[in-house]
């Protein structure tokens, strides 16, 4: 686990006006401006006519919803947004990680936690296992990964 901070302006605009972050999935949100609003990336499987295999939306799929709450003259008060590599690219990453001691089907999640206070924002890496793992390769591959990623959109400050 890491702390990144970040540049704001073209952070955000990744964040919500490229798509950049859309194939992760969305795990939950609170964006604070006149009222708080929590939204819960969880997908309602009876809603759908067809049931989704996945169970969480992509960011992709609210990302225009929370541009929506957060436009305007003025900045979100705060805002934390938790977003997770989706589990379909799982295997992908440890393949290209040359990461040999996990097996897809035992991660939870490899986080992103976006949070700003109004004046700063920093992105947070973690991963969550389903089982207990004393070994950190996985951890530190990701905590690498996403630091070198953002450093190549030039979103660190």
């Amino acid at each position: 686990m890491i702390t990144i901070s970040l540049k704001t302006k073209p952070s955000m605009s990744h964040l919500l006006l490229k798509d950049t972050f859309d194939q992760f999935s969305f795990i939950e949100g609170e964006i604070t401006t006149f009222n708080k609003f929590t939204i819960d990336g969880y997908l309602q499987k009876d809603f759908f006519e067809e049931k989704p295999e996945d169970s969480h939306a992509h960011w992709k799929d609210v990302r225009e919803f929370c541009f929506q709450i957060i436009r305007g003259k003025r900045t979100p008060l705060s805002f934390k947004i938790i977003l997770s590599l989706a589990p379909e690219n799982f295997p992908t990453f440890l393949t290209d990680q040359n990461i040999t001691g996990f097996r897809p089907e035992d991660i939870q999640g490899m986080y992103l936690n976006l949070s700003y206070d109004g004046l700063n924002l920093v992105c947070i890496t973690g991963i969550s296992m389903k089982t207990f793992t004393m070994d950190k390769s996985l951890e530190r591959a990701w905590d690498e990964a996403s630091q070198k990623k953002l450093l190549e959109l030039e979103l660190v400050v």
